[in-house]
């Protein structure tokens, strides 16, 4: 292990490999940024490029790509409320709110420094325990999967606020009734799709999200200014990134959470790095005091920290079954992993054996590449702060106008448009009725999850539901969800009381 470390340092750290990490986190910033596009459109754009380049040299370039759309990402999120790509969306919950209260510089350097502490906590347990852990996450089978999606659903709770708790109920009942439409995978019967050919596929979650948060923002700005963008506000706070001495504090133990939680996530094949932000911001909520909870959604610092940190080592952690097990663990890695096939390398359990220049190289580059992220998007905050600077009525269109074409550049239908405004309609007289958003899009991402695994699950137990008592992580996890749910319901009665 110490002679592969030693030779992926000095793979990584050739001026080849060195500027290939350049290149990746530059463009994956850039094609992050842009509402819509996300690491697989710009990983896919980047293959064509590689094809006569080293295959260490290769995956070191697609790693940066990858890497950087997720931190990319939640620049966008933060400044317009538009996610620049899944794993963001958690980050729009506080970010934006912060963005709008004047703090977009402290709002990115926060997203910039618990990315970075994500990446270097996941790079480091992916360089000491990779063949350990892949081999934990080869004995979690489906009943375990429904279970963790269960309990991620259950944390719905955390992101309704004070009395919402039905709503919030509510809310998550609509997201899986949104991840229902479409294709059913087992028997390829269409549901809910009323005979339109369109719908064949499901809803995009990307669609979704834009359509909910940012297009419903737009909307927002014209039917109750005081709840859409703002105009120009202060250009010292906006450009500031200084964080107190008690911030940093409070936001510290944070990331450490979150970096350990989202690299396990990562670790899981299927979950990756949307659901690792999503439970590890529910996490932080459900951990919060009082006071600090009250803030979540309104500009909380630690409802910032949280998601990036966890996307940021999920990220990381993904590579872990690729590389070990050859198995993907998210849409983004399965790209890579077919281009891994096309340069004749064989992710799995002989990799490290046979290729160890390419499985070490890409591990060590993982935190070379977090520090020129860092080191690039630090001196451009004050810079992509003044983007609030635009005033509402030329910042209003242009959030419809990176909304309407990031949907349309992702899927090329016309249909999808009409599907987006009609979601956004729905979203605006939702939010003017006070109803939290996040529960919905939590439920659409777990739901075709919680499906499949639940149907596995049934079909291995001899159509019964006895896998609930008789694996420890389902009766673990029903055990924790009675707990959350009726510790919630008992500070609610308390509080009416």
């Amino acid at each position: 292990m110490i002679d592969g470390i030693a030779q992926g340092i000095a793979t990584a750290l050739e001026p080849i490999n060195l500027a290939m990490v350049l290149v990746g986190c530059v463009v994956g910033t850039a094609i992050g940024m842009i509402p819509g596009l996300g690491p697989i459109t710009a990983i896919a754009l980047m293959i064509p490029l590689t094809y006569e380049l080293h295959p260490a040299s290769a995956l070191i370039l697609m790693a940066g790509v990858y890497y950087g759309a997720v931190f990319g990402g939640s620049t966008s999120s933060i400044l317009l409320n538009a996610p620049g790509e899944a794993s963001s969306v958690a980050t729009m919950f506080d970010g934006h709110p912060l963005a709008r209260r004047g703090e977009a510089g402290k709002a990115l350097a926060i997203a910039a420094y618990a990315s970075f502490a994500g990446g270097t906590v996941a790079a480091v347990l992916l360089l000491v325990a990779a063949p350990a852990l892949a081999a934990v996450a080869l004995t979690f089978h489906s009943p375990d999967y429904f279970a963790i999606a269960v309990l991620a659903l259950g944390s719905v709770s955390a992101f309704a606020g004070r009395s919402q708790l039905t709503k919030g109920a509510m809310m998550a009942v609509v997201g899986l009734m949104l991840a229902t439409v479409g294709q059913d995978v087992a028997s390829d019967v269409p549901r809910f799709t009323f005979g339109t050919l369109e719908l064949l596929d499901g809803i995009d979650f990307l669609l979704l999200a834009m359509a909910i948060f940012a297009l419903s923002e737009a909307l927002l700005g014209v039917l109750r200014p005081e709840l859409g963008p703002r105009d120009a506000l202060a250009p010292p706070r906006l450009a500031s990134l200084r964080l107190t001495r008690r911030e940093t504090r409070d936001i510290l133990p944070v990331m450490g959470r979150s970096s350990v939680l989202g690299f396990l996530v990562g670790v899981l094949p299927g979950a990756g790095a949307t659901l690792a932000s999503f439970l590890a911001y529910a996490m932080e909520r459900a951990l919060a005091p009082a006071a600090k909870r009250a803030e979540f959604g309104h500009g909380s610092l630690r409802g910032l920290a949280a998601p990036e940190t966890a996307s940021g080592a999920a990220s990381t952690g993904a590579f872990v079954p690729l590389l070990t097990l050859g198995v993907p663990g998210s849409g983004t890695t399965a790209v890579i992993l077919a281009a891994l096939l096309s340069y004749g390398v064989q992710p799995g359990p002989r990799l490290v054996l046979d290729r160890p220049d390419v499985f070490w190289s890409v591990i060590v580059s993982m935190y070379v590449g977090n520090i020129v992220l860092l080191a690039l998007n630090l001196p451009a905050i004050p810079w992509l702060a003044r983007v609030l600077l635009v005033p509402r009525r030329l910042l209003v269109p242009l959030i419809v106008f990176f909304s309407v074409a990031g949907v349309y550049v992702t899927t090329l239908a016309a249909f999808d448009i009409a599907i987006l405004v009609a979601l956004a309609l729905a979203a605006t007289v939702l939010r003017l009725l006070d109803y939290p958003m996040p529960p919905l899009v939590l439920a659409f991402v777990l739901g075709p999850m919680m499906e499949e695994n639940l149907r596995r699950s049934v079909i291995l137990y001899d159509g019964t539901f006895a896998f609930l008592w008789q694996r420890p992580v389902p009766v673990v996890v029903t055990i924790l969800l009675v707990a959350i749910v009726g510790w919630r319901v008992r500070v609610a009665a308390i509080r009416d009381r």
